[in-house]
């Protein structure tokens, strides 16, 4: 799977644009702020219908635009296939796969897979456990349609049940057997998802180690530890238990939806004892882990973005990155940099096919 080409319009601050792809290392190189990572951005676009940085779709159109919009050509298992993604003020965002609409973007997670190496990323160490959460759910998705739909039912009936206990404070009155209803949909979901994410933990951890060991020179020992309230209790008995305070909170405390991912570096957190290079490299085995769980399980090569990491990582870590390049591992990759020089000294190392695109 490779992308051939990609057409802009009104996207961030590109007014118009297209580009054509080589289908090993396609670089943008210049100046902070002339668009390098939006271009990133509209890529990953079309494979999520969403910018990985600024969730607010609106916001993505260009300043004194009323519509943006997105195309791009893919050679997907010998089959040319049309991605176009639009949206326009005021109205509800839409993508297109060959001309045709789809009903729920959640059917097209997956079909490209794409993942994406960003300084963004630091936000898994420092953010809440959401963001882990999500970066968990995003990786088992792009393979796994089936948690896709039950990760959807949860969050719905989740609402709906948060709903409720908002009504019963309100209103001062309680229905046992309504809230019933919503705990037994909250369990038959919580549940599928839990035993899902262990699995996944089970195959994903050994990779993520893997991948660590070579760009840290196995320097250090590091930990992915899945936490969650269900490995001390069944989901009924928790809901049970915790009713009275939900009562008081008016808010679901417990479910699979309080799950994390704690990060350890030899054996302590790495947010408040890894260093600003253990954390870089931690973040970068885990994308590379994400990369090289969705090769395996659902037999194509994704998409890589790399944005800014030359800047972020030395010249021995890259080349350790770069090694894997040579390797084979990856398919078609996309990198961004401030210096083209520095770009083209690296890259000619691949003896693979590259175009570096100067912004």
């Amino acid at each position: 799977m490779y992308l051939q080409k990609i057409s802009l319009v009104n996207f961030k601050n590109i007014t118009s644009q297209t580009f054509d792809f080589q289908q090993k290392i396609n670089c943008f190189v210049g100046d902070n702020g002339v668009g390098k990572t939006n271009v990133l951005d509209a890529i990953y676009y079309l494979s999520f219908a969403k910018s990985y940085f600024n969730p607010i779709a609106g916001q993505n159109i260009k300043h004194g635009e009323e519509f943006f919009m997105i195309e791009g050509d893919y050679l997907l298992n010998d089959r040319n296939e049309k991605i176009l993604c639009s949206l326009k003020r005021g109205q509800k965002k839409v993508l297109k796969r060959n001309g045709k609409a789809y009903d729920k973007f959640s059917e097209h997670i997956g079909q490209l897979p794409l993942v994406i190496i960003s300084p963004a990323d630091r936000d898994l160490i420092t953010e809440g456990s959401d963001t882990r959460r999500k970066f968990m759910d995003g990786v088992i998705s792009q393979q796994d349609k089936h948690y896709l739909k039950n990760l959807i039912s949860y969050n719905k009936i989740l609402t709906q049940r948060n709903a409720l206990l908002k009504y019963f404070a309100i209103n001062r009155t309680f229905d046992a057997l309504n809230l019933k209803v919503y705990d037994e949909q909250l369990i038959e979901y919580g549940v599928k998802i839990y035993e899902k994410r262990k699995e996944f933990l089970t195959h994903f951890e050994p990779i993520f180690n893997q991948k660590h060991a070579i760009i840290s020179g196995k320097k250090e020992s590091v930990k992915l530890n899945y936490k969650s309230q269900l490995h001390e209790m069944s989901l009924e008995n928790l809901l049970t238990q915790s009713l009275a305070k939900d009562k008081v909170i008016q808010y679901t405390t417990v479910g699979i939806h309080k799950d994390d991912l704690s990060f350890e570096i030899d054996e302590y957190p790495i947010k408040k004892f890894g260093s600003q290079g253990q954390q870089k490299s931690y973040l970068i085995a885990l994308k590379l882990a994400q990369f090289e769980f969705i090769k395996q399980q659902a037999n194509v090569t994704p998409i890589l973005l790399l944005d800014d990491i030359f800047d972020k990582l030395d010249e021995q870590r890259v080349s350790q990155i770069i090694e894997l390049v040579n390797n084979n591992e990856f398919g078609q990759i996309f990198i961004t940099d401030t210096h083209s020089e520095r770009t083209e000294r690296v890259i000619s190392k691949t003896n693979k096919e590259y175009q570096i695109f100067k912004l």
